[in-house]
Formats: structure tokens, C-alpha cells, sequence
């Protein structure tokens, strides 16, 4: 394993963060490789005989009155896993929206948790390249881990190996999703259509003048950066999987398709016709797009919906009146095209073990997920204190209770963000228990019908979802020259938007050739590379 310091190629956010040097001195005390197979390494299963730091990321999304670091369950889970083996458990908060920097940042100082993780492979192999990971023993996870290694050994061994070494480990990914666009039906209606009527985007683009004419509001609208899934709905269908495999990519915008085109040329469209929030690149995390639905300016918000979401209940306090509906798929969908969307890969949370992490840390690690692999844990972190956070229904089903404010109150979003580790979502026996367990979950008391209107779109657009094509090698010159494109893309995108109609054409010329010559060209040459030699599935 590489021992060398870690230095980030270059770091790119809304406002210029600078290089950040490589780090000195190491806080980690005997760091190592993960013991070879037929090894006969010491067992800590039982505990460790000297407190052991376990340093676990957890995500921080603003949640107003919540510290992610020190909350009633990370007591718990010190109280209940750590101190029975010895483990002072300690939450390393990662900004959602700034992830990628938060984690090169504590890299280069030294003081990265022992997970590093991310939720899409081309930066988790970014990471790898890097040499920020260090290699796994299969046989060491399910010696530590074996009720999360029966879950996830399959995933594991298909999807952990890069360049013939083993080097990540996963969550588990069933096929569910909550995350829902609202629409003010009040609204829709004051203007004399339903939100039925919006099966394209041309029939939202209409219904966005009316809105403009009758003083109601505009579009919600945020600053595009960091994931580059922007662009499915304005594809041909179906797709070719070789054209996939070239341009869909989370990592790096496919800035110069066509269907990049299509899109720009729409919100130059909105933007310039006073149809979206004027300010909409200044709506760089979750808190400010919803400050704007929150006071009544726009009428339409993204976001993940969970049965203790305060949006609602938000929304009113300053418009009695607000009635919402969710967004039909179609709304974005220029005529003629499907509802397509990117499809998850078949795992949630993609793990690595710090390269500087020790073999107890690493062991630590394992026995941390085998105990949040436990139904019971894994329950109460999903759920909380029964009779307080909530009831059981005739099922068994817990039913939360609403606007709960005790000591023991889940996050905003039922708490994921640190059981996110082991699964995506809470499964229950059957997919049907499952499935209403969900709908208990995502439903804010009320708003039932919301949660049951996601689960039928969710059903009806599953057949447009594909997954990006996975790369069976490393691909260089993305991790090379990814932070680059990614500052490139936010200055040169705004450009295109901002820009005068009659100045499109000649604005998005340029700024495509510009994002050619940085480094796009480059990219494309190598992945072509690798699809013609079938390095990819």
C-alpha cells in the first residue's frame, strides 16, 4: 500500500477553496494493509483491551436543531455498540453538497474518517486512484461482519474489485426512492389548468407564463454542479449503451451532446422569459431552494420526502391557502421523448478504509456494520423509541407520531443518514410490508396521497431508467481532469443560460470548444478507448 501524501489534483466549489498542500505527520498510529488471506492476524472481535478511535462520516445537511455529531442516537449507538467492545465512536461531519471537497480537505490535514465513501463510482475511483484507500480481505469482513457479508457478499465480489484488487465494500440498494418534485397546485388551478394537464414541458413552460402573468411566482431553480444528470429527458430513446457508456457520468458533464443543447437552450428559454427564480445560481444547497418555496416566491421543490419533512407545514404558516401535488414525470419531458432517468446501481453507499487506518480501526469498522446490520439496531435507528417516536399498526408497521419533538426526534429524514451505511432504505418481510412501510415512512400525516403518487410514478417511468455504464478500469484522465471541467462547467453553463436569446448559439460554441480543449476531449478519447476494447458493463 502506498504511504505516499495525499495531495488533491485541484478543488473546485461555488467560491474558490485554493490547492490544499499534502498533509504531514500521521495522528493514525500503526497503519497497514488488510491482513492476506491464510493469515493469522489477532482477533478483536471481542473487544479491544485499549480504547480503539473509530471515526465513522456522516452527512450534514443543515437539518435546523440537529448535530449530527452528538445526538440522542449517536449516544446510543456509543452507548449500546462502542462502549461494549471498547470503541469511542466518533461522527465526522461531510457536507452533502460538499462532499467531495469536505473529504479532500480532511485527507490533505490528516484527520479523514476511517470510511471514505461516496454515492457514485466515478468519484469513489477518483478516490482509489488516488491511493486514499487501502486493499480489503474478503475473508477479514466476514470474520468480523458476517450477518452484513451474507447480505452484501454478492455485491461485494461483483462490483468491489478495481485492477484486480479488492477495494470496496457497499451498502445495500433495494429499489425503492422517495425523492419527489412538489408542485403548488393552488396554483396550477388559479390559472385554469390541472396538474394533470402537464404531461410535457412544453404544457409546463405554458403554465409557467400564466403563472408570470397572473403575479402568482416562478419555477424553483438551483445552481447545477457535481452530479450531471441533467440531461436523460431531452435524450433519444431508447439509448444506445455505447453512447451511454461515452457521455452519461455523474462525475464529468456531457457538456457538448445535443442533448446538452436541448436543455441549455430551454432554461435559456425560462430564464430569459422570467419564468425560473432570477437568482437560481445562487441556490447552491437545499436550505436556500427551499427558503424560496417556503416564501411562497416559487412554486415548485425537489426533495427527498419523509413522513417528518416540516416543508408543509412551512409553506402554510405563509400561505394558508398552499395545496400541493407532485409533479407529473412528464412535466419535464420535451413532446416526443420518454421520461427517462438515471437508474441506481444495484448498491447504495460505496465504501473504502482510509489508507491510513490501522488493522483495529479497520476491524472496528467491520464490527460497527455487523452491529447496525442487526434488525433490532437497524430498527431503532429507523424508527426510535416506541410509543414516543412511534406506534405499530396491525402489521407490525411502525407508524410514526407526528410532530414528536422529544429528546428521541429522527433527523428530517428518519434518521438514514447514519443507518445509510448498511441499506437505502427500510425492507421489511415482504416486498408488500415493504411497500407500505414506505408509504408510512415518506407520508407526512396529511399528505398520504403525495406519498402513494411518487410510488405510481416511480412504477410507471421504471422502464426509461438505465444505469450508467461501470468501467472495469480506472479511467485517468476523469479523476485528472474532473475538478477542472467541474469549475469550467459552473462558470461556462451560466454563461449559456444568462446569455441575450439571439447570443446562444454563438455563447454555447464557444463554451463547448473551451470545455474540449481543458480536458473533455481527452476524457472522450479514453473511454472510447475503453469501450471499443468491451472494458465496461
Amino acid at each position: 500500500m502506498s504511504k505516499k501524501k495525499w495531495v488533491p489534483l485541484f478543488m473546485a466549489s461555488v467560491m474558490s477553496v485554493g490547492l490544499l498542500a499534502g498533509c504531514t505527520g500521521d495522528p493514525k498510529e500503526n497503519a497497514g494493509n488488510s491482513p492476506s488471506p491464510g493469515s493469522s492476524p489477532t482477533d478483536y472481535s471481542k473487544g479491544f483491551t485499549e480504547t480503539v478511535n473509530l471515526d465513522i462520516p456522516v452527512y450534514e445537511r443543515a437539518f435546523e436543531g440537529w448535530n449530527v455529531a452528538d445526538n440522542y442516537y449517536t449516544r446510543w449507538v456509543q452507548k449500546e455498540f462502542g462502549d461494549k467492545h471498547n470503541i469511542k465512536v466518533n461522527y465526522v461531519p461531510i457536507t452533502r453538497n460538499n462532499e467531495v471537497r469536505d473529504f479532500q480537505q480532511l485527507l490533505a490535514a490528516n484527520k479523514a474518517p476511517d470510511i471514505i465513501f461516496h454515492y457514485d463510482m466515478p468519484q469513489a475511483l477518483a478516490y482509489y486512484s488516488e491511493g486514499v484507500m487501502q486493499p480489503l480481505n474478503h475473508d477479514e469482513i466476514a470474520q468480523y461482519a458476517p450477518t452484513y457479508w451474507k447480505n452484501m457478499s454478492k455485491t461485494i465480489e461483483q462490483y468491489g474489485t478495481v485492477d484486480g484488487k479488492k477495494v470496496f465494500a457497499f451498502a445495500s440498494r433495494p429499489n425503492y426512492n422517495n425523492f419527489v418534485n412538489i408542485i403548488r397546485k393552488d396554483w396550477v388551478e388559479k390559472v385554469g389548468m390541472k396538474v394533470e394537464d402537464l404531461t410535457s414541458l412544453e404544457k409546463y413552460n405554458e403554465m409557467l407564463v400564466k403563472w408570470k402573468q397572473a403575479g402568482l411566482g416562478v419555477a424553483g431553480g438551483s445552481l447545477t454542479r457535481n452530479v450531471f444528470n441533467y440531461s436523460y429527458a431531452f435524450r433519444d430513446w431508447p439509448i444506445d449503451p455505447k453512447y451511454r457508456a461515452l457521455y452519461s457520468d455523474l462525475a464529468v458533464a456531457d457538456f457538448t451532446t445535443a442533448d446538452t443543447e436541448r436543455w441549455l437552450r430551454n432554461l435559456n428559454y425560462q430564464y430569459n422569459n422570467g419564468l425560473i427564480d432570477k437568482e437560481f445560481y445562487l441556490r447552491d444547497d437545499d436550505n436556500k431552494i427551499k427558503a424560496e418555496f417556503v416564501a411562497g416566491k416559487t412554486g415548485t421543490y425537489g426533495f427527498y420526502m419523509a413522513s417528518n419533512t416540516d416543508v408543509f407545514a412551512a409553506v402554510l404558516k405563509n400561505n394558508p391557502g398552499a395545496q400541493f401535488a407532485v409533479l407529473p414525470p412528464g412535466a419535464g419531458v420535451p413532446e416526443g421523448r420518454k421520461p427517462q432517468g438515471r437508474a441506481d446501481w444495484p448498491f447504495g453507499l460505496i465504501m473504502g478504509i482510509n489508507h491510513k487506518s490501522s488493522d483495529k480501526e479497520r476491524a472496528a469498522v467491520w464490527m460497527y456494520l455487523e452491529w447496525m446490520s442487526q434488525p433490532k439496531n437497524l430498527f431503532f435507528l429507523q424508527n426510535g423509541v416506541e410509543s414516543q417516536n412511534y406506534t405499530l399498526d396491525s402489521d407490525g408497521l411502525p407508524k410514526k407520531v407526528a410532530d414528536f419533538k422529544g429528546e428521541s426526534k429522527l433527523s428530517q429524514n428518519n434518521n438514514k443518514d447514519y443507518w445509510a451505511l448498511v441499506t437505502e432504505i427500510a425492507e421489511f418481510s415482504t416486498p408488500e410490508l415493504t411497500r407500505k412501510a414506505n408509504l408510512l415512512n415518506w407520508s407526512p400525516a396529511g399528505y398520504e396521497p403525495l406519498a402513494e403518487q411518487i410510488v405510481k410514478n416511480w412504477d410507471a417511468t421504471s422502464q426509461y431508467r438505465t444505469p450508467d455504464a461501470m468501467f472495469t478500469v480506472v479511467l485517468k484522465k476523469v479523476s485528472e481532469y474532473k475538478a477542472d471541467l467541474n469549475a469550467l462547467f459552473q462558470e461556462q453553463y451560466l454563461k449559456v443560460v444568462l446569455a441575450p436569446t439571439d447570443k446562444f448559439d454563438a455563447v454555447y460554441a464557444e463554451a463547448k470548444k473551451k470545455f474540449l480543449e481543458a480536458g473533455y476531449q481527452e476524457i472522450l478519447d479514453e473511454k472510447k478507448k475503453a469501450i471499443d476494447a468491451g472494458q465496461f458493463r
